[in-house]
């Protein structure tokens, strides 16, 4: 195809231009590369390279000025601001830098446009006084508001001794370069009178461009390549055509010059197909679908551009793209916010931003865990950062110290000051232990440097914003806290980028909407293209009101919007095929409904154009139940594990979900231990039953009496203190919702032990018989013809009146329901509804085998959360519609438990019966 460089090249050389000897000015430098590549197609003979600059760096050289940096700006305008404000009016740095970023860009429109700064500003100000004048109160305005207008008044002050000051660096904005260009315009041209311009591509201008252009090419210096269409330039209210349709009307230079160029490619063919997606991701998927089937119908990608509309989605497009595509270059910088290093940095943020001498475990584990620090506490083989966070979570430690830290990893003293130790609010203290740490990781990453390549690049830059907060610091001490440097920190990585190095001109070409500028592709694809982001409405960051900048000529959301709606359709102008995608799914923050370029382009009907939503290619996932078949090591193993003993959990545990029961007994996978910031349930009640033995254990084979209850309840807060912190380790019980679950313990325990006094007021008798027994007995399995045992602990086995009950505690609500067989064969299967009269039966049962008993019994569940209920009693019934229950575990009880028992272990052991997954309801 032809594009527009190719054109603009043909004509000079058509028109005899010494191409060697000209200067070419361009929107960016992006279009650089392109512009030499036509010249070398076209050109058939050795020429030296002509001079290529962009716009900027052109009116750069014509100021004699130097742009500075937007943290520059800041240190300077604040250092401007401390001189000329009351002392009693002045604010933190911090605190400046969100509205001095403002009125700094305001500075800057006010100096593109060549607009006479004290007008604009007296403007504002007779506003504000109109605003708060009190002509209808004869009150006197509050103090507020008279420094509210001071500020006003002050901001011609802050303007003039900005520049004064800048200008004595020979630093400026763009702003103040633009208007300096301008005003040293004459004396270029007669230093410079023989040098011949080309400018190419533009559209947009400010007044000092047009003033500089104009100039020059009304001495004969320059000419103007325009790249507009018919369709735009001709229609009085095509956006896209808003600036060159101004251009062509009031430059008195085109009275007596022909307007190069007005094209007619956008009224021929093209296939544009316009695809709603739901969400972002969605979009950049389909992408990689459609670049795949590109690339296999045209054999390769060249003039093929992804033009991204929301900049943020180039890393999921990266990982989008087919592994087929193996050329891709990308004109656009990678922000350095979304680089995995970032992470790093805003963690340590994070933890020192409140200069506690205490540690949060989480933001501990945060910074030990990251990619870059892992590596470098490696010791002999053994990583001393998996050392420590498996020590705060053993001693279930909330809050640590730089001491702990250093008494677990003594050999990483160095490292663990430079990460943990308290900056002290001193944002040099802060910056000294950054740049420390990047030395620490660069060291760990050249050890393999060939690997580590893009590691150590990203590393680089993340130095280089480091220095430059250290230099700021330096010259100016303006960061006094924390707090500010994180902020400065956080809008330097926002605006710094990492720039990819690719092959400019093979392949595919993947940028943003302004890296566009001039270029043109056969086949472009569009994402994003919703309200809010093409065009990006009407966002309004100024403090210059928008009836003020229409009085002034500045520009406001109108120009904005028809700078983007030229870029739009100038992409689609040559392009022979275009892919325009938008989210289907309206989202106030990233974009609402579908662009109105999408809906001008259906309104126009100048091409035929294909709507289409699609969905997201999601990949069927069969949520098949896992099986895991038995093999003779998988007997052996479940043999020593019944030489330890079933326990009664571990066999309910199979009922439920066998699947379970075989990670956790025949693999011997262990729950993660985390730490504990609230006491967990299953903590409670493990203080709740440690707290009841050491009040029970004392009175085995004793009668209770009122007294020895009442001296218990005496001692409930120094027991439940003493086995929450043997539980709980380190956490803090004292306050928040641990201290609230340790007084519910309390509770629990004190109704608990009122039940008893109850029941003894009333007449009844209780005597201890044991109290967490250990029990392990063998049962012998005649089918397999093996023994195997059972074990398990009782919470508690007394005598009633004379009747012997065997009790288990449960901190959760049991309802008696729950304690009830019909159905003596579903006792084995049904989870849900009879685990706990398994469990009981099976206390009864090893007690009986024992002989810590004799037959008949009661067996029961005491419910901390059901109390009011009091022993929920194991009861048989007969048939599903009897009403009689019968209480009494009897001989003929445990006898048809064993059956289900030994059944059960029968089906754990046969080879026929895999470990199922169940779904678990």
């Amino acid at each position: 195809m032809r594009t527009f460089i190719d054109e603009v090249i043909l004509n000079l050389i058509e028109t005899n231009h010494n191409i060697s000897q000209l200067t070419f000015v361009l929107p960016s430098k992006r279009a650089g590369t392109f512009l030499k590549q036509a010249i070398s197609n076209h050109v058939n003979k050795t020429l030296f390279s002509p001079e290529i600059i962009s716009i900027e760096e052109f009116v750069e050289t014509l100021s004699d000025f130097q742009y500075a940096t937007n943290a520059e700006l800041l240190f300077e305008f604040y250092d401007v601001y401390l001189k000329n404000t009351p002392k009693q009016n002045i604010e933190p740095f911090d605190k400046f830098s969100k509205w001095a970023q403002l009125l700094l860009q305001d500075f800057n429109e006010i100096d593109r446009y060549l607009i006479k700064p004290n007008h604009v500003f007296d403007y504002l100000l007779a506003i504000k006084e109109i605003e708060h004048h009190h002509w209808s109160l004869d009150e006197e305005p509050t103090q507020y508001i008279k420094n509210y207008i001071l500020f006003w008044n002050r901001l011609k002050i802050y303007y003039s001794k900005f520049q004064k000051q800048l200008k004595q660096k020979k630093k400026a904005y763009q702003g103040l370069v633009y208007r300096e260009a301008v005003n040293n315009i004459e004396q270029y041209i007669a230093l410079n009178s023989n040098k011949s311009f080309v400018f190419v591509g533009f559209n947009a201008l400010n007044k000092a461009e047009e003033i500089i252009i104009q100039e020059l090419l009304q001495q004969d210096m320059a000419q103007i390549y325009w790249d507009i269409d018919k369709a735009f330039i001709d229609d009085p209210i095509h956006d896209a055509g808003l600036f060159t349709r101004s251009h062509r009307k009031h430059w008195k230079y085109f009275n007596k010059h022909k307007f190069n160029w007005v094209g007619e490619s956008y009224s021929q063919e093209k296939d544009i197909h316009i695809i709603g997606a739901p969400k972002n991701i969605s979009q950049v998927k389909y992408v990689g679908e459609l670049l795949q089937r590109i690339n296999a119908e045209k054999g390769n990608l060249q003039s093929t551009a992804v033009v991204l509309g929301d900049e943020t989605l180039l890393l999921p497009l990266l990982n989008s793209i087919p592994k087929s595509i193996n050329t891709i270059n990308i004109t656009m910088g990678l922000p350095l916010k979304v680089i995995p290093l970032a992470s790093l940095f805003e963690a340590l943020f994070n933890i020192h931003k409140s200069n506690s001498k205490t540690l949060y475990y989480k933001n501990i584990i945060e910074v030990l865990s990251n990619q870059f620090i892992t590596p470098l506490f490696q010791t002999n083989g053994i990583n001393k950062a998996q050392h420590i966070i498996n020590h705060i979570q053993v001693n279930n430690k909330v809050s640590l110290t730089l001491e702990d830290l250093m008494h677990v990893a003594p050999e990483h003293h160095e490292l663990l000051t430079v990460l943990f130790s308290s900056w002290d609010d001193k944002p040099k203290t802060a910056i000294r232990h950054c740049l420390a740490l990047i030395a620490s990781i660069k060291t760990a990453l050249s050890l393999d440097k060939e690997n580590n390549l893009l590691a150590l690049e990203y590393l680089y830059r993340f130095y280089q914003v480091f220095n430059t907060l250290d230099t700021l610091n330096t010259s100016f001490s303006h960061i006094n806290a924390i707090a500010t440097l994180l902020s400065l920190y956080r809008e330097l990585i926002k605006s710094e980028t990492l720039d990819f190095k690719g092959e400019p001109l093979k392949g595919l070409q993947i940028m943003g909407m302004l890296e566009s500028r001039v270029l043109d592709f056969e086949t472009v694809i569009i994402t994003s293209v919703n309200e809010g982001i093409l065009p990006s409405g009407k966002s309004y960051n100024s403090f210059i009101p928008f009836d003020v900048k229409i009085e002034n000529e500045l520009p406001t959301y109108k120009e904005k919007d028809a700078v983007y709606t030229y870029h739009f359709y100038r992409l689609l102008q040559r392009a022979k095929s275009a892919y325009i995608l938008y989210n289907t799914e309206p989202d106030v923050l990233n974009g609402g409904e579908k662009s109105r370029f999408i809906t001008q382009l259906e309104v126009e009907k100048k091409h035929q154009i294909k709507n289409y939503v699609i969905s997201a290619h999601v990949p069927s996932i069969d949520e098949n139940l896992r099986q895991i078949q038995k093999t003779p090591d998988v007997l052996s193993i479940l043999d020593s594990v019944a030489q330890k003993g079933f326990s009664p959990s571990s066999l309910t545990n199979y009922i439920r979900n066998p699947i379970d029961f075989y990670y956790n007994k025949v693999l011997g996978i262990k729950q993660y231990e985390e730490v504990e910031e609230s006491v967990a349930f299953n903590t409670l009640g493990t203080v709740i039953h440690n707290t009841l033995e050491d009040f029970y254990k004392p009175l085995e084979h004793q009668l209770l009496t009122v007294d020895l209850i009442k001296k218990m309840k005496s001692q409930i807060t120094k027991t439940v203190h003493h086995h929450f912190k043997a539980e709980f380790k380190e956490g803090d019980i004292t306050t928040g919702k641990n201290l609230i679950i340790f007084e519910i313990a309390q509770r629990y325990i004190s109704n608990f032990l009122n039940l008893e006094i109850q029941d003894l007021t009333k007449g009844n008798t209780i005597k201890i018989v044991a109290i967490e027994t250990e029990n392990k007995v063998p049962v012998y399995i005649e089918k397999l013809d093996k023994t195997v045992f059972l074990t398990g602990k009782v919470d508690r086995v007394d005598q009633y009146n004379g009747t012997t009950r065997i009790i288990d505690y449960k901190t959760g609500r049991v309802e008696s329901g729950k304690v009830e067989i019909v159905n003596w064969e579903a006792i084995s299967t049904d989870y849900n509804k009879y685990s706990k009269s398994f469990q009981i039966l099976m206390y009864a049962y090893m007690m009986y085998k024992s002989s810590m008993i004799s037959l008949p019994i009661e067996a029961g569940i005491i419910s901390f959360k059901n109390l009011s209920s009091g022993v929920l009693k194991f009861a048989t019934k007969p048939t599903s519609n009897s009403r009689t229950k019968n209480h009494s575990i009897t001989q003929g009880t445990l006898d048809a438990f064993e059956i289900e028992l030994k059944k059960l272990i029968i089906e754990i052991y046969d080879l026929n019966v895999d470990f199922n997954e169940k779904e678990i309801t």
